[in-house]
């Protein structure tokens, strides 16, 4: 089975910095597409940051400037570096990736469990 595990959430103040990890492990062939995204209480899941197998990414508005998104392709890992913290950043994070998986060649969207990401005022 392929996994993807998240790291480095928890309490801040605003104005603070936070790094969230995920490695993703276990029979991969190729990552391509990977992101994270977040949710918050009545709210639905929302794109915060994505990085192409190239590098290339996007952003969401609200943290654009602020929030750093990277990834390590022989480490199987992609970064969240999120600077100038504020209260409405407080959500879980999801890491998500698009992987290929080693034992059938098949392109599959996974999800990681959740971190929290609290921005205390």
């Amino acid at each position: 089975q392929v996994q993807l595990v998240e790291s480095g959430g928890g309490l801040v103040q605003a104005g603070g910095s936070l790094r969230l990890s995920c490695a993703a492990s276990r029979n991969i062939f190729r990552i391509n597409a990977m992101g994270w995204y977040r949710q918050s209480p009545g709210k639905q899941r929302e794109l915060v940051a994505g990085i192409t197998s190239g590098g290339t990414t996007n952003y969401a508005d609200s943290v654009k400037g602020r929030f750093t998104i990277s990834r390590d392709n022989a480490k199987k890992t992609v970064y969240l570096q999120m600077n100038s913290l504020q209260p409405e950043d407080t959500a879980v994070y999801y890491c998500n990736a698009d992987i290929v998986r080693n034992w059938d060649l098949k392109e599959i969207n996974y999800w990681g469990q959740g971190t929290q990401v609290t921005v205390s005022s």
